[in-house]
């Protein structure tokens, strides 16, 4: 058996953690023989109910579960750590300005970032889940300097398997006969759920969703915005946001930044924007389709974009531009 490896989890005592932390335990996210140590971090008033978590983890008897330690100080949680997955943040409260929600989520990733900077490896992987995701993100990797900014991403996963289920269910095929989805820029309402480069296998054979579909005004319309509001809708039909769904996209997320994507398979990922291809300001965390290889992303280039894409990639891009320069200027950046 391999080292063990060490993953940490802020938000730890939440509903998508509950959900997640069985997952990575038992090897479905890092391999059926990689040994984990699982470092659990969150906010003081919440350590009774991560002792009750612990508690249950210690319950599983799962053979590949070595150490669990619960915390709520960074230094201790973000100790040579290889992999960072960072659920926890300050959710939106009604009666709440946006520019409010950022400032709280500004100050936490600002610490995690530095924390991570100071304690992690600096190999070490970083998923944002927290949202704002794509600005906590970028805010987390300034005040991390010495780890690469590719190191990070943020979570479009969901989104994206949210796409690939829709067109599998209007199609009535399994939804590993989707793929090649995109999610065009940030995880918001003003997302762009494309797939005109999508593939769907029909009895044996691949075609283009469109042709698979044979209902554009759908793929242009109820598709796009089912997508982009669809964690609006399981809020108000749980009356809690996306936990199950949530976790489950955050393994798919990792297990391909470990072992890689399928040859002629791309996946969304939020990553840093640097002289891409497809008119994406630079140095925002912008969801592109990635594929992965021993374990570094790479953007998907040369796809070609119809002014109907783009312009929906754009009014993401700039939703993001102001989302960066408001956390900045809280900030002092």
């Amino acid at each position: 058996m391999s080292e063990p490896i060490r993953v940490v989890v802020t938000g730890a005592a939440g509903n998508i953690a509950y959900s997640l932390l069985f997952s990575i335990a038992k090897g479905d996210v890092f391999g059926k023989d990689q040994p984990i140590i699982l470092l659990l971090l969150d906010i003081t008033p919440m350590l009774t109910v991560l002792n009750g978590v612990v508690m249950e983890l210690q319950d599983c008897a799962l053979p590949l579960l070595r150490e669990i330690i619960a915390t709520d100080k960074l230094d201790v949680a973000f100790q040579d750590v290889d992999v960072a997955i960072l659920v926890g943040s300050m959710p939106r409260r009604e009666g709440m300005e946006r520019k409010d929600l950022l400032q709280a989520n500004v100050t936490i990733f600002k610490s995690q970032g530095a924390a991570l900077d100071m304690h992690a490896k600096k190999t070490v992987k970083v998923l944002v889940v927290g949202n704002p995701a794509n600005t906590n993100c970028l805010i987390a990797a300034k005040f991390a300097p010495s780890i690469p900014k590719e190191n990070f991403s943020c979570l479009t996963r969901l989104d994206h398997n949210r796409a690939r289920s829709q067109v599998a269910m209007h199609c009535g095929v399994p939804a590993t006969h989707v793929k090649n989805v995109i999610i065009w820029g940030n995880h918001s309402s003003t997302q762009y759920p494309d797939v005109h480069h999508c593939l769907v296998n029909v009895s044996g054979s691949d075609l283009p969703c469109f042709d698979a579909v044979k209902n554009d005004s759908w793929l242009k319309g109820d598709f796009i915005t089912t997508v982009q509001q669809r964690g609006a809708a399981v809020i108000k039909a749980r009356k809690l946001s996306s936990a199950m769904s949530a976790a489950k996209a955050i393994c798919d997320h990792m297990r391909d930044i470990w072992f890689g994507t399928p040859e002629g398979e791309f996946i969304s990922m939020g990553v840093y924007s640097s002289a891409n291809s497809y008119k994406v300001p630079d140095d925002l965390i912008y969801s592109f389709p990635v594929q992965i290889k021993d374990k570094s992303w790479k953007i998907v280039d040369g796809l070609a974009v119809s002014d109907f894409s783009q312009s929906r990639m754009d009014a993401t891009a700039a939703e993001l531009v102001e989302e960066r320069d408001t956390a900045l200027g809280l900030v002092g950046t």
